[in-house]
């Protein structure tokens, strides 16, 4: 890739040099085709910290994480509150407090499955007061968590798995900028894609990659779902079949979030040089509505991705739906706290208001809950999206060997079907804990247990 294809991408100037000198060497070793350079830099530069070990992007990723710690960044922060912080890296919190730092900001939060991200950690939460911050919400705009619960009895995954694992290989679609040959339909591509000369030029791909996933963390799994209270026409107590989906909107959430973020760097006030990767938009501004319509236009989209393939699973299994939640974890909302109106960035952050339902997973082997938000004000009514990781990808591939895992999962009742190493349980904290940690934030009304898992084609579990 040539240097302004990289700053297109958000790549700093100050780590120009690793990010050429990475682009020669993955594609020489065949980390990513020709078709794939842009995506494969842009899951580097949503979590760096992540790839920090890794022999081949690690430079690259040392040079974002150098280059993002704040020059001088002025003034007492926002307050702000952390949760489970016996468990969160310091700097993750410290990304958090810089945050609060910015004169737009009011309050913040950070989740006790917080690590360090870009601009904003994952897992943090920031209310600011007539802005948005594009990469406060992410590069995975809309990024979100979808469980539907079946009339098919548990049994069946035992009776008859390759039925369901013949399912997720018909109606799902893992990786880095992988489409569909035949695209699939929704009324989502009949909204307005006109709202930004991003979401312009990128319709077609993004119809293309209507009703995939990507990689990474993106799954899509059957598994057992067992409610503590009634859930539509899901009965308590009794165990049902359930499909749980997470991901995103793709490529062109990723281009959308790039785009707005140098842009909101570009506009950065004199004296704000710090907060580089936390440039904002005046939503009274003409960029700050644009980006605002692309947001909920990805988000909007995102959610499409899901409604695809779930519809497309129930149809393929001849199913009836009788329960299903959804919910965003990477978005920005307006919303009224203090009786004030603002802009609440949740970056890897479940909305948690009270009586609102979502889904906060585990991992392939460990459970999910779908919980109820009790709306609790000091966390920005917000909880964890996740268990949140515990060791970076390019760790997870040096320190782990397939071996070890394939046992575990088959003595958990877990068939895998694809995903990379640095997915396995062993890089995630403990969900419970987790959970534990946030008893003020929500309560859990149902409990979802993975059966079969099929993630990125990064690498065969099975022999």
């Amino acid at each position: 890739m040539k240097k302004h294809e990289l700053r297109k991408l958000g790549v700093p100037e100050a780590a120009m040099a690793e990010a050429l000198e990475l682009c020669r060497t993955a594609a020489r070793r065949g980390v990513f085709d020709t078709s794939q350079p842009a995506d494969y830099l842009r899951g580097i530069l949503d979590d760096p910290q992540a790839h920090v070990d890794d022999p081949v992007a690690g430079r690259f990723a040392r040079a974002l994480l150098k280059n993002e710690k704040p020059l001088a960044a002025p003034g007492s922060p926002a307050p702000f509150r952390v949760w489970g912080e016996d468990q969160i890296d310091r700097e993750a919190i410290e990304q958090l407090r810089t945050a609060c730092r910015l004169p737009v900001s009011v309050r913040g939060a950070l989740m006790p499955d917080a690590h360090v991200g870009y601009g904003l950690p994952i897992g943090g939460v920031l209310a600011t007061v007539g802005a948005v911050i594009p990469y406060a919400v992410g590069v995975d705009i809309g990024c979100r968590m979808k469980l539907t619960v079946l009339d098919i009895p548990p049994v069946e995954l035992e009776r008859k798995p390759h039925r369901f694992e013949q399912a997720l290989t018909a109606c799902t679609l893992f990786g880095a900028g992988r489409e569909w040959q035949h695209p699939r339909q929704h009324a989502v591509m009949d909204k307005d894609w006109n709202v930004s000369p991003v979401t312009r030029e990128m319709k077609d791909k993004a119809w293309g990659q209507l009703g995939t996933s990507g990689g990474g963390n993106h799954f899509v799994e059957f598994g057992i779902f067992t409610a503590m209270e009634k859930l539509g026409g899901a009965e308590a107590s009794k165990p049902y079949v359930a499909i749980l989906s997470h991901s995103g909107s793709r490529g062109t959430g990723a281009r959308v979030c790039q785009y707005y973020s140098d842009l909101a760097r570009r506009l950065l006030p004199r004296g704000y040089e710090w907060a580089r990767f936390l440039g904002w938009l005046d939503l009274k501004t003409q960029e700050g509505q644009e980006y605002w319509a692309a947001m909920n236009l990805m988000g909007d989209y995102a959610s499409a991705n899901h409604d695809v393939i779930h519809r497309d699973l129930v149809a393929h299994l001849g199913a009836q739906v009788l329960f299903q939640v959804e919910n965003h974890h990477n978005f920005a909302w307006l919303e009224k706290h203090d009786g004030v109106e603002m802009v609440v960035h949740r970056k890897g952050a479940t909305p948690a208001a009270a009586g609102v339902l979502g889904v906060i997973p585990g991992s392939m082997a460990d459970p999910a809950y779908v919980v109820r938000g009790l709306g609790e004000a000091a966390s920005l009514a917000s909880a964890a999206h996740g268990a949140g990781r515990k060791i970076s990808r390019s760790a997870a591939k040096s320190k782990f060997q397939w071996g070890q895992w394939r046992q575990f999962l088959r003595e958990r009742g877990v068939r895998l079907m694809s995903a990379g190493l640095d997915e396995v349980p062993g890089v995630y904290k403990n969900i419970d804990e987790v959970m534990q940690r946030q008893r003020d934030l929500v309560e859990p009304v149902a409990r979802f247990e993975p059966r079969i898992v099929r993630m990125a084609d990064e690498g065969p579990a099975e022999d």
